[in-house]
């Protein structure tokens, strides 16, 4: 079998058959699996990348059933059951495809270069050096204005993963720089969340997101709600709310709302002709397969898939993690073609760290 990406999801079913009578071949374009929960920790200078990566092959080191390789799947031939990795076809008994998603510009690519998303190592380094270096140009800048739009930092953004870069930014500008420039106040950056949504953290309760709300005003950190952004460039942010168009300026905005499926969901779409949402995820069947074709399953992530209500499940690891070990007991049982009772999520519940002594969970 085969299983392309070595996420939560991908690593976790894996992990589930090493007792299993199965070959697994386990491919990902990194060599490394990411927690990328702490990716923000990463951006903001609190945690190195290797503080959150862990090479795939030493996590596998004792399976022997297992082995990895490190490549891109670029394509899916679904009748003769193989996969294109790195010019070579790769046969398969059975698909497990776990690749996650990317972030998403919602039609706008052209404003990534402007505004850095953090789904990987790569960026959020690049998201670490755009805002060190915001302090740095600010403390070299001899005009107010420019050096006001360098220490504006604006977070496209409103779910935890916008909530929790504000808080670790906020901390950084307010003391882990504090004493380090002598031309600017570091403390003086000002920190914006803009969210769509008539409030953040909508995942969480009411009650939650106003103990947020009270961190978030301790912190200093604005949140505009209901705020639609229209524009992003080198000026900074143009956004709608009530009707009225509002220019930020800004020359550090960061990107933290909404994805898209992986390009790899285009092939499988095309090579099963399995449905897709307005994200390019795989709509899949309730046990986790594709659309008449039992022996290929789409896990976390990329899948969209529901509960009994028709609610999708939300896109976190402990998902993607349980519907790996699902997954991965339908192949060991060999219960691929066979009603089987459908995945359920059981939540154990979720958590925002608001800087350093505050979170919600």
């Amino acid at each position: 079998m085969v299983i392309v990406g070595g996420g939560f999801g991908g690593l976790r079913a894996a992990r589930s058959l090493r007792r299993a009578p199965v070959k697994i071949t386990l491919i990902d374009r990194r060599n490394f699996h990411l927690f990328q929960p702490l990716l923000y920790q990463v951006a903001t200078g609190a945690l190195s990348p290797a503080n959150i990566a862990s090479p795939l092959r030493g996590v596998v080191r004792k399976q022997k059933n297992c082995r990895v390789l490190l490549g891109d799947v670029t394509d899916i031939d679904a009748e003769r059951r193989q996969v294109q990795c790195n010019g070579r076809a790769i046969d398969y008994d059975v698909l497990i495809v776990a690749t996650g998603v990317s972030h998403s510009y919602f039609g706008h690519d052209e404003w990534a270069k402007h505004a850095p998303g953090l789904k990987s190592i790569e960026d959020a380094t690049a998201m670490r050096k755009k805002i060190l270096l915001a302090f740095e140009n600010a403390e070299k800048s001899t005009n107010d204005a420019e050096r006001s739009a360098w220490l504006t930092f604006v977070i496209v953004g409103g779910g935890p993963t916008g909530i929790e870069l504000a808080g670790a930014l906020s901390e950084v500008s307010r003391h882990t720089l504090k004493q380090d420039f002598r031309s600017i106040d570091s403390a003086q950056a000002k920190i914006i969340v803009i969210d769509a949504a008539d409030r953040p953290l909508s995942a969480f309760s009411e009650k939650l997101v106003e103990r947020a709300g009270r961190s978030l005003d301790r912190l200093d950190i604005t949140v505009l709600t209901g705020a639609k952004v229209v524009q992003v460039d080198e000026k900074g942010v143009q956004y709608e709310s009530g009707g009225q168009v509002t220019e930020l300026p800004s020359r550090s905005v960061l990107w933290a709302a909404g994805v898209r499926a992986t390009p790899i969901a285009d092939r499988i779409a095309k090579a099963t002709g399995a449905p897709v949402d307005n994200a390019g995820r795989i709509i899949v069947e309730k046990n986790m397969s594709v659309p008449n074709h039992p022996s290929v399953f789409v896990i976390g992530d990329l899948a969209h898939a529901t509960d009994s209500n028709g609610k999708p499940f939300p896109g976190v690891a402990p998902v993607a993690m349980q519907q790996g070990v699902y997954v991965a007991r339908l192949i060991a049982d060999n219960n691929l073609s066979v009603p089987v009772e459908p995945f359920r999520y059981r939540d154990r519940g979720s958590m925002a760290v608001i800087g350093r002594y505050s979170a919600i969970a």
